[in-house]
């Protein structure tokens, strides 16, 4: 029988297909965020379906997790994001023990014991410093792509220094930066510096090894070096980060 999970999130929307009986990934699809929840929600979970080769019939229970999980009518029930963060990240890195995930409008950073549940965790969801809008509004602002950041970033001979945790009061700091002439390479630098402290402020003196970074922003270039830098310890990147909730609720779903 097939599993579903599908990870409503901000910015995204995630669908993964998991066949319970080889405990394997079958299906898989992503799109942006919309207006109408409900309706992109059935569209991706279809893309899914064709993607598999299958209907919807050969689904059995379905899982929906993330910030419009609730908007998932379909869905059989509906868990956190950060039960199937941690689920879907113990599953590609089974020696997982902290994960960062780091999504368009919030970031979470979450302890595991070591048997892969969770024993505790922070989260920022009340301002989009420490988050993808961060780095989006300023790709923006500078009038680069997103997918340009890394390679500017690494270009930097002195990060400039952000020191507003807020991404109004932060713009306004960027705007004057500019004003004063610093390169662009070392605003981003500095940004993409100062959205790693903001997680890793969460984190509190003890964080335990090995760290896997997740979410969309992990796959923004740069950011996986600034996150390690800011957190002084080794972190890896997830394989398919963005996909990792989605994963988690699929094998949540499927009670494996």
């Amino acid at each position: 029988m097939i599993s579903a999970g599908i990870d409503a999130g901000s910015r995204a929307i995630k669908v993964v297909l998991i066949d319970a009986e080889v405990a394997t990934v079958v299906g898989t699809a992503v799109n942006d965020q919309g207006v109408d929840q409900e309706t992109l929600s059935r569209v991706v979970f279809e893309r899914a379906l064709a993607a598999a080769g299958m209907t919807r019939g050969k689904v059995g229970k379905v899982v929906a997790t993330g910030y419009g999980r609730n908007r998932v009518s379909f869905a059989d029930t509906t868990i956190t994001e950060i039960t199937c963060h941690a689920c879907g990240v113990r599953r590609v890195v089974p020696s997982a023990m902290t994960v960062i995930e780091v999504g368009g409008q919030d970031s979470k950073l979450i302890r595991l014991d070591a048997k892969g549940n969770v024993r505790d965790f922070a989260m920022n969801d009340r301002c989009a410093a420490g988050t993808g809008r961060f780095l989006e509004v300023v790709a923006s602002r500078l009038g680069v792509g997103l997918e340009t950041l890394g390679t500017l970033a690494a270009q930097s001979r002195n990060p400039a220094s952000i020191s507003s945790t807020c991404v109004v009061f932060a713009e306004t700091e960027i705007v004057g930066l500019l004003a004063s002439g610093v390169p662009v390479e070392d605003i981003i630098a500095g940004v993409q510096s100062a959205v790693a402290r903001r997680v890793v402020a969460m984190a509190g003196r003890n964080v335990d090894t090995p760290i896997v970074f997740t979410g969309g922003v992990a796959l923004i270039p740069g950011m996986l070096e600034a996150m390690a830098r800011a957190i002084g310890r080794p972190v890896q990147v997830a394989p398919d980060p963005q996909m990792t909730g989605a994963l988690g609720a699929a094998i949540l779903a499927s009670g494996l």
